[in-house]
């Protein structure tokens, strides 16, 4: 069946989330290292072993799963926009949780220093935001499929704080015909309701479309569940078991164009 519209995840598919997390971390535990004279590399294992326990043990913590918004986004989400009370609940838990994070992995390397912690739980979110960076190859797909698919943005997370990672990449945006945010939606992926949402706003069929994201478990689940055309981004060569087969398995994101001329 020719396909008529192609769905993207954001987060590490089109943005390289992974590596701007983890050059926000380098740069805020050297700024520690520099204080203290803690080991930066086990202060970042220790926030972020901190960080996943104080998000876990939240009342939120179910609905930030189930919208698909992670302990480290946390770490510099605002948390404004969403109508659910639960992004009141983040609002109001997220400068907490950032000073706690900080605090405790300093703390759990011997280091008791709330004002510091208090520091570092300012400097992360800005070196994050500094940090907006995409794949190279991801504007050189975009412009080969513009005009001759729809294309459709599905990803999860906080409505600000998506919308935030993309208005660092400007040039991003006028390539969709439609942005869908789970936040905003009410479902994160893999729920079948959000894929649904989108084929309705695209006007098209299961099997018109085209799913392509990273993660096996919401992007590739998802798609699996109402019928279309999964194609699972695998650039670091995980190795999946059976239990979510995409119906394509690609290393590179040029190779979708191999898919889709096929």
């Amino acid at each position: 069946m020719a396909k008529q519209a192609v769905l993207f995840d954001l987060d590490d598919t089109l943005l390289w989330d992974d590596r701007s997390v983890k050059e926000a971390f380098e740069a805020t535990c050297q700024a520690a290292a520099a204080a203290t004279g803690v080991d930066p590399e086990a202060l970042e294992e220790a926030v972020r072993r901190e960080a996943r326990a104080l998000y876990e043990s939240y009342e939120t913590y179910s609905f930030t799963k189930m919208i698909g918004i992670n302990p480290f986004e946390g770490l510099w989400a605002p948390f404004l926009e969403g109508e659910q009370e639960e992004f009141r609940k983040l609002q109001a838990l997220a400068p907490g949780y950032r000073k706690a994070a900080w605090t405790q992995g300093l703390k759990a390397l011997g280091v008791v220093d709330e004002e510091l912690g208090a520091k570092l739980a300012e400097q992360f979110p800005a070196e994050r935001r500094s940090r907006p960076i995409v794949y190279d190859e991801t504007f050189r797909v975009l412009d080969a499929l513009k005009g001759k698919y729809k294309l459709l943005l599905l990803t999860n997370g906080s409505p600000d704080l998506q919308r935030e990672k993309l208005a660092g990449v400007p040039q991003l945006v006028p390539y969709f015909d439609h942005i869908i945010i789970s936040g905003e939606f009410g479902e994160g992926k893999p729920a079948a309701s959000i894929f649904k949402h989108a084929l309705e706003r695209l006007g098209i069929e299961p099997d018109h479309g085209i799913m392509v994201g990273d993660k096996l478990t919401t992007d590739i689940l998802g798609a699996n569940t109402i019928g279309m055309t999964s194609v699972w981004l695998n650039r670091h060569g995980a190795v999946r078991n059976d239990e979510i087969i995409p119906t394509y398995e690609i290393q590179h994101l040029e190779e979708l164009m191999q898919i889709l001329e096929a």
